[in-house]
Formats: C-alpha cells, structure tokens, sequence
C-alpha cells in the first residue's frame, strides 16, 4: 500500500526525552544501555564529544533487531558503531559504483574495501546505490525499519534534491518507521542560498521537506548541540573541524569552536 504524501503537524519535542510517552522513555533508556554495553577497543572515539552517537541512536530509537538503512554513510563512521550494534540487516546507500564521477566511484569503492577488510564486523552490511541526482535509491519498497543520515542533508540541497531524497527515503521505510536526521545548523530566518553556500541549514526547513515527503515530526534533541559555533564562517561549515579548510590560519580558534552545532530529529513513517 502507498501513501500520500502531505503536511503534518506534530509537536517538537526539545531535548532528548522531554514530553516524551513512559514507554518511549523506557525504550530509549534500555537502547542507551545496550549500546553503552557494545565494546569498541579499536574504535576512534575522538569525535564521539561532538557527535555522541550512544545518545543519538537512543533518541532515534533504534533496536539491534531492526533492518536500518543508513544513506551516504561516507567513510563509515557511523558504520563501524551500527554494525556492532544492529544484529537485523544494515543496509549502506552510497554512491554507484559506475557513476561518471570519479570522486563518486572513489569514494564508494574505499567504503567496500573498509568492509570487506573486517567481516566479522561488517557481515550483516548490504550495499544499496542512493544517487541523489538521480533521484534513485535501490532499496525495495516498505523494506527497512529506520533510514539515518548524519550530516548529509547540505549536500543535496547544493544540487537541489533534498526533496526528492525525503520521498526515496519515505518509500523505503515500512509503516511506522523511522527517520533519524542530523544535520548542521543554520540561524532560523537564514536564506536558502546562504545555507546552499555554507553548509547549515535551518532547522525549520528540514523539518519543512520531511512534512513535504509525508513524515510525521515526533521530535528534536539537543544532544548534538555546539552554542560555540556561530554558523558564520570564513568557507562555511568546512571552515570548522574535521575539514579545517583554512589549513594551519586560524586553527586554535576553530579547534576550541569544535565540530558544528547540530539538529537532531526524529521523524515517523504513518503507520497507515
């Protein structure tokens, strides 16, 4: 069954579990625990201060058992902590490995050779093509539990296809499911072509094209917050770390901003 798409309103929710129903509390919190209990002895945890990934994946709520979709996982990162913790399917939507861009192939082919170097990590990880451009994403309809992207949203709205993204990922999901999204965060009231050209996003907006695709807003956490970070910077949000795209001008100073302040959300699939 297919369904329309249409705007709905729901309540945001700000900080992690605040309003928040006693049995998604409790969901949550028996989340945050099994992923605190995941052991990671070779896993980087430098970038675990600004990205918190046990608190994030507990507000998304998402379980070990469930199918998850991540799109444009880039050089894993987050791959490496949801392939420890999901014991069901994890799916990778990267680019395709015969696009006509080099750097797309590149990419998406250092991924593979990252997984298939460890699979007693990376067994359950199935490859899917997500081509934003396109508008394609080869995953069956109705298929996963929860689709995540981190920190990707800028990029398709530099090509004009975060719209169409948020559909692909709606038809994706079964009924019910989740979408989990960060993304770097712009001043609300800033324009479309300055988020285009830096790299942060309103808040506001995302939530605007997720409601476009059908979405159910349930809520948004605080968890990848940076009050540091101005959003205003020399080259946008790659001025900061990890890209540090000034070099050494600067580097203390945006070294002691850290990584971007961002949004966190939580959206839902209808469940008919």
């Amino acid at each position: 069954m297919e369904f329309a798409r249409k705007n709905v309103i729901t309540t945001s929710v700000r900080g992690t579990y605040s309003s928040v129903g006693l049995l998604l509390k409790a969901t949550l919190l028996s989340t945050l625990v099994a992923i605190s209990g995941m052991a990671f002895a070779e896993r980087d945890t430098s970038r675990d201060q600004y990205r918190h990934p046990i608190e994030t994946l507990a507000f998304f709520g998402i379980t070990p058992q469930m199918n998850v979709l991540e799109i444009s996982p880039g050089g894993g990162w987050y791959t490496e902590i949801l392939a420890d913790y999901v014991t069901g399917n994890l799916f990778a939507g990267h680019y395709d490995p015969q696009s006509d861009r080099a750097y797309y192939r590149n990419s998406q082919g250092k991924f593979v050779a990252k997984i298939e170097a460890s699979p007693e990590l990376y067994g359950n990880v199935k490859m899917h093509i997500f081509d934003a451009a396109a508008k394609k994403l080869d995953a069956e309809d109705s298929s996963v539990d929860a689709v995540v992207t981190f920190r990707n949203v800028h990029n398709w709205m530099g090509s004009n296809t975060e719209a169409s993204s948020f559909e692909l990922f709606f038809d994706a999901l079964k009924p019910g499911g989740i979408l989990g999204v960060v993304e770097h965060r712009a001043p609300a009231g800033t324009d479309k072509a300055t988020m285009q050209k830096s790299g942060y996003m309103t808040q506001d907006y995302v939530i605007e094209i997720a409601r476009d695709a059908g979405f159910l807003f349930e809520a948004s956490s605080e968890v990848n917050a940076n009050k540091k970070d101005t959003a205003n910077h020399p080259k946008g949000v790659w001025t900061l770390p990890p890209s540090l795209s000034l070099g050494d001008r600067d580097r203390e100073l945006y070294m002691a901003i850290g990584e971007s302040d961002r949004m966190t959300l939580r959206f839902r699939k209808p469940s008919q």
